[in-house]
C-alpha cells in the first residue's frame, strides 16, 4: 500500500469518525475496483456508522460471497439484517456464522434474539442456552437466556439463570436492567424488581418510561400513595402517544384499586391494548365490567383475553391445547392401594418438623389461609413456590419410571429429596429456627403422593369454596402458568379440570389417609374467630389471636406473590360469596360436569 493509496485515506477518515468522507472515498475507489474486499468492508462500515444498515447490506452480502469462510463477514451481514428487521435472512446468516465459528457466544446470543423476534421460542431458548454454555459469566447472556426460558414457560430455568443477579450490578445497560426487573417481577421477586427500577429512576429522573414502570411496581408492592404521587407528577401534554397510553394503563390499575371502576375502564379504553397479544388489557377490562355489573361485556372481554392467551401459548406448549389434551394437562401421580402397600416404611420427620401443606384448587381461599398462618409467630410461609414440581422434574430427569412407582425410592433418596426441598425453601426465605414452614401451593393438590412419601406425618389443610365461585374466579384470572391458562381456556374445560383435580385428591386421600383439615371459605369468612380457633387447634397452636390480625401483617409485608395480593390486605368479608349466580346463564351448561363435586361437598346450585 502506497502513502497515497485510497486505503490509507479511508482508514484515516474512519479514525476521525468522519464516516461520510470514508463512504465517498470508498465508493470512488470501488468504481475502479468493484469487488475489492478491502474497499467493500470500509464502505459497509462507514454506512453502518452513519446508521444506514439497509444501505450497508449489499456490501456485507457481497463480502460473504467473495470471502465465504469469514465468520466476521457473516456476523456483520447478520447484524445489519437484524437491524432492519429482515429476521429470516438474519437467522440464516447467524447460523452460517456459527458454522464457521461455533465457539462464538455472541453469534449464539444474536441467533437467539432473532428467533425470539420470529416467535420461535423453543429454538431461541436452545440458542441462548448454547450462548450461556460458552459464556457463563456474562450477565447479558444470562438475562437473555432467562427471558427465552420464561417465554417457553420454563420458569425453573429462568430462576436458575438469574440466581445471584445482585452480584452483576451495576449492569451499565439500562435496557438490560429493565428486562431483568421485568423477569424478577414475574418470578415473584418484586422487591428486587423495585430496587432495579428505583435505581433507573434515580439515575434518570426524567425518564418517563422508567417512572411509569416503577409506579406499576409500587402498586404491586401495595405502595399505592407513592405510585399515585409518582404518576401525578407526569405531564401528559409533553408525553409521546405511547407514553400517554402507558400512563393511562398505570392509572387504570390504581383507579381499579381505589374502586373507581368506571374511571379505570375509561382509561383502559382510551389507552387500548399495549400490543396485538395484550391479553392482560382484556382481563383488567373484564374485571372492571364485572364490578360495574356489565356481565355481557365482562364475558366478551374474557373470551378475547383467553383467545389471545391461547395464541401466545400455542407457540410454546401446543400439546396443552390439542384435541385429546386432558382438561388439566399436568403430569401427576396415580397410586393405587396395592401400590401403596408395597411402599417401604422409612424414617421420616415428625409432624412438628414437617411443613404444613395448604392445598386446594386455585382461587379457593388458599392465600387468605396462608396469610393467616404466616401472621402466627410459630409459622412461616414461603409464598407460592412449585417445589414439588421441581422435585418431580429431578426424579424425571434421573428416571421417568420413578414417577410411576414411588416404592423404588430408598431411604437415602427420600432424605436427599427432603434436603433439596429445604434448600429450595431456604433460597426463598430466611428460615426461622422456632417456626414451622407453611407450604401453600394450590396445585400441590396433585402432588399428594410425593408429599406423603417425603412427609407422611405432615398436616394438610384443604381449602374448599363453592365450585362455581372457584370456576368463575379462575376464568377471570390472568394466570402466568401455561398449564393453568390452558385449563382456564373456557368454562367447560375449566369445570373438567376442577373435577379432575378434586377427584385426584379424593382418590389419594382415601389411599394415604393423611392428617387433613377441610377449611371451607364460606364458613371461614362468615364465622371468622371460631373457624380460626379450629385451625389453630388442628395445628396445635395455643394462641389464635395473631391469626385474627392477618390483614395487618399482610400490609406490613407489602409484597404477596399471588393473584389475591389486593384482597388479603383487607379484613375478612363476604363480598365474593355466590358471585357466580350473576353469571348463571353461562354456568348452566357446565353444572352437570360439576355436579359430582357439588354433591360430594354439599354445595347447592339453587337460584338465589
Amino acid at each position: 500500500m502506497t502513502e497515497n493509496s485510497p486505503f490509507q485515506a479511508i482508514a484515516e477518515a474512519l479514525r476521525r469518525g468522519d464516516a461520510a468522507s470514508a463512504e465517498t472515498l470508498a465508493r470512488e475507489a470501488l468504481s475502479r475496483s468493484p469487488d475489492n474486499p478491502d474497499l467493500l468492508f470500509p464502505l459497509a462500515l462507514s454506512l453502518h456508522m452513519q446508521r444506514k444498515p439497509d444501505a450497508a447490506i449489499p456490501a456485507y452480502r457481497r463480502l460473504t460471497q467473495l470471502q465465504p469462510d469469514s465468520a466476521a463477514h457473516w456476523s456483520n451481514y447478520a447484524t445489519a439484517l437484524s437491524e432492519v428487521g429482515h429476521d429470516a435472512e438474519a437467522e440464516a446468516a447467524w447460523r452460517q456464522t456459527i458454522v464457521l465459528d461455533p465457539h462464538a457466544a455472541e453469534a449464539h446470543l444474536q441467533l437467539g434474539l432473532v428467533l425470539i423476534a420470529r416467535r420461535q421460542y423453543t429454538a431461541a431458548r436452545d440458542a441462548l442456552l448454547d450462548a450461556f454454555e460458552r459464556d457463563r459469566a456474562s450477565p447479558r447472556v444470562r438475562i437473555h437466556a432467562a427471558n427465552a426460558c420464561m417465554l417457553c414457560q420454563d420458569f425453573h430455568g429462568t430462576e436458575d439463570l438469574l440466581e445471584g443477579w445482585g452480584q452483576w450490578l451495576p449492569l451499565h445497560d439500562d435496557a438490560l436492567q429493565v428486562e431483568l426487573a421485568r423477569m424478577l417481577a414475574l418470578l415473584a421477586d418484586a422487591p428486587g424488581s423495585h430496587l432495579l427500577l428505583a435505581d433507573l429512576v434515580a439515575r434518570n429522573p426524567a425518564a418517563v418510561d422508567h417512572i411509569i414502570q416503577l409506579a406499576r411496581m409500587e402498586e404491586r408492592l401495595n405502595l399505592l400513595d407513592s405510585a399515585k404521587t409518582r404518576l401525578s407528577a407526569l405531564n401528559g401534554d409533553v408525553l409521546t402517544l405511547s407514553q400517554r397510553a402507558e400512563l393511562d394503563r398505570a392509572r387504570a390499575v390504581l383507579a381499579e384499586r381505589d374502586g373507581d371502576f368506571g374511571a379505570a375502564r375509561a382509561l383502559l379504553e382510551a389507552a387500548g391494548p399495549a400490543h396485538a397479544d395484550d391479553s392482560t388489557h382484556f382481563f383488567l377490562l373484564a374485571k372492571c365490567d364485572d364490578k360495574l355489573g356489565e356481565r355481557q361485556a365482562c364475558m366478551a372481554a374474557l373470551e378475547r383475553a383467553h383467545a389471545l392467551q391461547k395464541s401466545q401459548h400455542l407457540a410454546v406448549v401446543p400439546d396443552n391445547y390439542s384435541a385429546n389434551a386432558a382438561a388439566l394437562p399436568a403430569r401427576s401421580f396415580h397410586v393405587t392401594p396395592e401400590q401403596y402397600a408395597r411402599w417401604p416404611q422409612f424414617r421420616a420427620p415428625e409432624t412438628a418438623d414437617s411443613p404444613v401443606f395448604v392445598v386446594g384448587f386455585p382461587r379457593s381461599g388458599t392465600t387468605l389461609l396462608e396469610q393467616m398462618l404466616d401472621a402466627h409467630p410459630h409459622l412461616q410461609s414461603m409464598d407460592e413456590n412449585p417445589f414439588f414440581d421441581r422435585l418431580a422434574n429431578k426424579l424425571r430427569a434421573h428416571d421417568e419410571r420413578i414417577l410411576d412407582d414411588l416404592s423404588v425410592l430408598r431411604q437415602y433418596d427420600c432424605d436427599e429429596l427432603r434436603k433439596r426441598y429445604r434448600l429450595m425453601a431456604g433460597k426463598k426465605i430466611a428460615i426461622r429456627a422456632n417456626a414451622q414452614l407453611v407450604d401453600k401451593n394450590p396445585l400441590n393438590l396433585l402432588w399428594l403422593p410425593l408429599i406423603h412419601r417425603l412427609f407422611p406425618k405432615a398436616k394438610c389443610i384443604l381449602c374448599l369454596r363453592h365450585s362455581c365461585d372457584v370456576i368463575l374466579s379462575c376464568y377471570m384470572q390472568n394466570f402466568r402458568s401455561g398449564l393453568l391458562a390452558a385449563a382456564c381456556e373456557n368454562l367447560p374445560r375449566l369445570a373438567g379440570a376442577y373435577v379432575q383435580a378434586m377427584q385426584n385428591w379424593l382418590h389419594h386421600a382415601e389411599v394415604f389417609r393423611p392428617d387433613v383439615l377441610v377449611s371451607r371459605y364460606e364458613d371461614l369468612v362468615a364465622d371468622f374467630a371460631p373457624q380460626t380457633r379450629r385451625i389453630a387447634d388442628f395445628l396445635g397452636l395455643d394462641d389464635a389471636t395473631p391469626m385474627l390480625r392477618f390483614d395487618a401483617r399482610a400490609r406490613e409485608k407489602g409484597y404477596i406473590a399471588t393473584p389475591s395480593y389486593t384482597q388479603v390486605i383487607e379484613p375478612v368479608n363476604t363480598k365474593a360469596l355466590g358471585r357466580w349466580q350473576r353469571y348463571r346463564e353461562w354456568f348452566e351448561p357446565v353444572l352437570p360436569t360439576l355436579q359430582p363435586m357439588l354433591e360430594h361437598w354439599g354445595y347447592s346450585t339453587d337460584p338465589v
